[in-house]
């Protein structure tokens, strides 16, 4: 039986770096060494202050400790590790594009004012869950122990249970479309007979091959 120390490098690099990132970001708040204004996404702070750090760290807090916060830490470690394991394996920086071109449509679409977020964590997170529900359409999914769906469902199951549960929505819908522009471009244009134009850029894998080195 393996140790938790064993288990927690069992995890793949990217999923475990981030997964613990938005922990530790909690964490801190709770401990009061930062505001969380100060990490949020304000474009004003940003353009007009220059405070380029919150165009990142918004995408890093994921809401107070709480059942919600939970929830999707274990989407990170269960969803986005079988993406970084099963499609994305050996393309570790494949993956680390697709999470920052995520990350870039949100910011994107964060500065229409209707649909501005201060953190869009939980939008990047919603956004693993519809990749991988896209990537294992047909593997069985278990809510709660009650539903048994696909997979190709769960974005829509898990959509749904917000809406039960009082949550917002707009955070999970700038996910899916966050996803579904990635998808498009990366599967389901090129099998309609489109051209293949979306590489992962060279800087991503420099920045990869630089994290290898300095590990």
């Amino acid at each position: 039986m393996s140790t938790p120390g064993e288990y927690y490098r069992s995890f793949p690099p990217v999923s475990k770096t981030y997964g613990v990132a938005c922990l530790m970001t909690t964490a801190a708040f709770y401990l009061d060494l930062y505001n969380p204004e100060n990490i949020a996404l304000f474009y004003d702070d940003v353009f007009k202050r220059f405070q380029i750090w919150r165009l990142i760290t918004n995408f890093f807090f994921l809401g107070p400790f709480s059942f919600p916060f939970a929830f999707r830490l274990i989407i990170i470690a269960k969803y986005g590790v079988s993406l970084e394991r099963g499609p994305f394996d050996q393309r570790t920086a494949d993956f680390v594009w697709m999470l920052f071109f995520g990350a870039l449509s949100l910011l994107g679409m964060a500065a229409v004012p209707v649909l501005w977020s201060p953190f869009m964590g939980v939008s990047l997170v919603f956004m693993i869950v519809y990749i991988w529900g896209r990537e294992f359409p047909n593997a069985r999914i278990s809510i709660y122990g009650l539903v048994s769906l696909k997979g190709f469902y769960l974005p829509w199951a898990m959509l749904a249970l917000d809406l039960i549960f009082g949550n917002p929505l707009k955070p999970d819908i700038l996910g899916i479309v966050a996803g579904h522009i990635y998808y498009f471009l990366t599967v389901l244009h090129p099998l309609a007979g489109g051209k293949y134009v979306f590489k992962t850029p060279r800087f991503v894998y420099l920045l990869f091959l630089f994290g290898i080195m300095f590990a």
